[in-house]
């Protein structure tokens, strides 16, 4: 297992080709790409939406195509499951496919196989919107427009310490766990139901004790109870928002035009 920290994700946004591009105009993209998918009653808009916020991360970001496959199949694989279940268990339409067991007999229709494509074809959408957000943006970027729109600075300040401190427990866990992998502590099934209550509690004690050492750190620095952070400053041009625009309007065209979609 890989070791996972919190500069995963910011290295790549930090380096990325469109890195110069106001982080505002991308999270309006980003955004705007997952809303117009998640909302969508065909799977034309959300293919549209990938499709297009992938090859634009791929190509234009030169974010490398095998992370952004591998970050990817995370979530369709779990989306993927969630459709075989869909497909076998919402009725409607006429069957397309039939499965007989010895107790019973699972069938899929033409409805349920409509629905089960809406709903990976919504999932995918999505996430490659919040795939271009993260490999485009980095995270203090999103916390300076958070700041921008005014919102809470203790809001801000918790998202902040929340995103540092899930990275640092991720990492915390996988060096627990791969200390018990080489001393042999998922053998068998038992000792790994041992191994597995000992990594819990190692990691709950290890966490309170890195959260421990961030506050001493942070009081070393004088906090005063909140984070400074600059504002975005630079003005959006015509350049960059025209293309934003074009793209919803056609997004959001394919999402109220009227096409059945043929099974």
């Amino acid at each position: 297992m890989q070791s996972i920290d919190h500069h995963f994700l910011d290295d790549y946004a930090c380096r990325n080709a469109l890195r110069e591009i106001d982080a505002r105009i991308k999270l309006i993209l980003g955004l705007g790409g997952i809303l117009i998918a998640i909302s969508a009653d065909t799977p034309y808009a959300p293919l549209f939406v990938g499709l297009t916020l992938s090859c634009t991360t791929v190509f234009l970001a030169k974010i490398p195509i095998r992370l952004y496959l591998a970050l990817l199949m995370i979530p369709a694989s779990f989306a993927l499951m969630s459709v075989v279940v869909i497909l076998f268990l919402t009725g409607g339409g006429d069957p397309i496919l039939t499965i007989t067991l010895p107790w019973f007999s699972l069938a899929a229709t033409t409805d349920a196989a409509l629905y089960a494509t809406l709903i990976l074809t919504r999932a995918i959408g999505g996430t490659c919107g919040l795939l271009f957000i993260a490999l485009t943006t980095p995270m203090i970027e999103l916390f300076s427009i958070l700041r921008s729109l005014r919102l809470p600075a203790e809001f801000i300040d918790l998202a902040m310490l929340l995103y540092r401190s899930i990275f640092v427990i991720i990492g915390e866990a996988v060096a627990i766990y791969n200390a018990q992998v080489m001393r042999n502590g998922y053998s068998s099934f038992r000792q790994g139901i041992v191994a597995i209550s000992m990594l819990a509690s190692s990691l709950f004690i290890r966490a309170w004790d890195r959260g421990e050492d961030l506050l001493s750190a942070m009081d070393a620095r004088c906090y005063d109870g909140k984070f400074e952070i600059l504002e975005p400053t630079g003005a959006i041009t015509a350049s960059q928002i025209i293309p934003v625009i074009i793209f919803l309007s056609l997004s959001g065209i394919l999402v109220l035009l009227p096409i059945p979609f043929p099974l």
